[in-house]
């Protein structure tokens, strides 16, 4: 009896030791996703963004560079589709807050405390903020990872609750998934590089230098470049045309009260005139290359993900391009959620320009 007390003692004791030595605890882990946030000096990261929120999936691939200093916080965020000509970045430097559109040779500038005003599922420090702010948060081991479902923090409330998985060792991210209140995904992100205390020089964040290193990339195919001049004589030839694109999303209160279409040297341009108590107006034109680097200064605001681009919004408007057509959404009456929304609704659906 005796010996058989000392045995379970002894097995008891051989389990304690081996949890002590094995798995960290939740507390343990968020202890150093805090410590690893506050050493944060920079990183490169790979990552393939899916978005499920329109008709069909849309995947981007997208490079994002940080570093950060006593100063400022730099940033350059890369975002391409194979089926999209319009690849666009995010930059922050010295200057501002910038969305880059190299095809277009467009630059709008904004003096912004992106990204620190919404979370952002492509960026690393912003992952880690939404774990340590949720007191709610759930926790899981699994394999070699850590897994944390959370609150979001984005500027599109249907992004309702998201799944951040990490690496158990370096603590790097490898996915994340948001879901709207039904658990229905929306977004996805698969992390598959990640080079944590990456070495930048300024001038990687430089806007000049990376719209320039954009436009100087060189097409997949000989065929592809074909076609682009082809469409460059055609349009030459005579003024764009296009569908007139409406919103699916409509903000209760608003009703369409007048679609004015007119032909001007550049092309078709139409204006949708909403009224009542969340009035606003959209002008669609048919995009346009700037024969050089046009840069324009839209104050405060910031970038905004969009369904297929991102869109440039301040206070009271909203700019972006889709498929051929840039759009201005212009309302002293909308909150920017409710811009957003409306602009998503536009670019849901394929729109062919003819």
């Amino acid at each position: 009896m005796r010996r058989l007390c000392y045995v379970s003692i002894m097995f008891l004791l051989t389990i304690g030791l081996l949890a002590a030595c094995g798995e960290k605890s939740q507390e343990e882990v968020v202890q150093d996703l805090d410590n690893k946030l506050q050493n944060l000096e920079g990183y490169k990261g790979k990552a393939s963004m899916t978005l499920e929120t329109g008709e069909e999936p849309r995947t981007y691939d997208v490079d994002v560079w940080h570093m950060q200093n006593e100063q400022n916080k730099y940033y350059k965020v890369d975002l391409k589709n194979e089926k999209e000509e319009q690849n666009q970045m995010i930059i922050r430097n010295d200057d501002g807050v910038f969305v880059l559109t190299p095809s277009l040779n467009k630059s709008f500038r904004f003096q912004s405390d992106w990204p620190n005003n919404n979370s952002q599922v492509y960026l690393y420090e912003s992952l880690l903020s939404d774990i340590l702010m949720d007191a709610e948060r759930t926790f899981a081991i699994h394999e070699d990872t850590y897994v944390f479902e959370t609150k979001t923090n984005y500027q599109n409330k249907n992004l309702h609750h998201q799944e951040i998985v990490l690496d158990s060792k370096s603590l790097e991210p490898r996915s994340v998934k948001i879901y709207d209140a039904d658990y229905k995904l929306l977004v996805s992100v698969d992390f598959s590089d990640f080079e944590e205390n990456a070495e930048f020089d300024k001038n990687d964040f430089d806007t000049d230098k990376n719209m320039t290193a954009a436009n100087m990339e060189v097409p997949a195919s000989a065929e592809e470049e074909g076609k682009k001049e082809e469409n460059k004589e055609e349009s030459a030839k005579e003024p764009a045309s296009f569908d007139v694109v409406y919103p699916s999303f409509e903000p209760q209160g608003a009703a369409l009260e007048d679609t004015e279409e007119t032909m001007t040297e550049a092309g078709k341009k139409v204006v949708l005139s909403y009224g009542g108590e969340k009035s606003f107006t959209i002008i669609e034109t048919a995009e346009e290359a700037a024969p050089a680097m046009a840069n324009v200064d839209m104050g405060d605001g910031g970038p905004v993900q969009l369904e297929t681009a991102i869109g440039a919004q301040t206070e009271d408007s909203l700019t972006w391009t889709h498929n051929g057509i840039e759009f201005f959404l212009a309302s002293n009456n909308l909150t920017k959620e409710e811009m957003a929304a409306v602009a998503r609704s536009m670019t849901e659906t394929e729109q062919d320009v003819k």
